[in-house]
C-alpha cells in the first residue's frame, strides 16, 4: 500500500496533469452536456442524542473521501441507483428519499484520458444495515463522522456545503 505521502502526491500530480489538459483544451467543459451520476449521502442517528453521523469512503484509485456515486443503471430510478451504489461500495443498506438533498458538479478523468464534468445528483440514504462484507469491501476504507468533519474531508466545494447544511427530510 502507498503511503500518505505518495498517495498525496500522486494526487496532486493527476490534479496538475488535468488542470493542463482543461487549460489546453476550455471548450471541452462547455461543449455537450454534463455527465450525470447519482450519489448516496448515507446517514444515522448517532446513539447518544440527535446528532447525526455520515458515511464517508475513500475512492478506489486515489483514496481521497468521496460519497458512494455512480453512473445511471437501466431500471432503477436515481434514488435507487444511489441506494445500490451506497450497498456496493460501502456494504450499507437503507431507506433512499425520492427528492435529491442536493447536487454538485466535479471533473472525471475518463478511461481515455479526457476529462468531463459530472453532475451528481445525492439522495439521503438513512442507514438500516451495515454489512462487513459487500462487493468493493477491501478497496475502501469507511469512516462515520460528523457533517462538519465530512465536509472537511471531501473535495469539492459544492459537496462540503451540502454535508455542512445537510438535515435529514422526510418523503411526502
Amino acid at each position: 500500500m502507498k503511503s500518505k505521502k505518495t498517495a498525496r502526491k500522486a494526487i496532486r500530480s493527476r490534479s496538475q496533469n488535468l488542470l493542463k489538459q482543461l487549460a489546453r483544451e476550455p471548450d471541452k467543459l462547455f461543449t455537450g452536456a454534463f455527465r450525470m451520476q447519482y450519489g448516496a449521502l448515507c446517514f444515522r442517528l448517532k446513539a447518544e442524542g440527535p446528532e447525526i453521523e455520515i458515511l464517508v469512503i475513500t475512492s478506489r484509485e486515489t483514496g481521497r473521501w468521496v460519497l458512494p456515486k455512480g453512473w445511471p443503471m437501466k431500471g432503477k430510478k436515481p434514488h435507487q441507483a444511489a441506494a445500490t451504489e451506497a450497498w456496493e461500495e460501502a456494504g450499507v443498506r437503507g431507506i433512499p428519499n425520492k427528492t435529491p438533498v442536493g447536487r454538485y458538479v466535479y471533473l472525471k478523468e475518463l478511461d481515455g484520458g479526457d476529462v468531463a464534468p459530472v453532475m451528481v445528483e445525492m439522495y439521503q440514504v438513512e442507514v438500516t444495515k451495515v454489512q462487513a462484507d459487500f462487493k468493493e469491501k477491501g478497496q475502501r476504507v469507511l469512516a462515520w463522522v460528523s457533517p462538519d468533519e465530512a465536509a472537511r474531508r471531501v473535495r469539492e466545494v459544492e459537496l462540503k456545503s451540502m454535508l455542512v447544511n445537510f438535515r435529514p427530510i422526510d418523503d411526502e
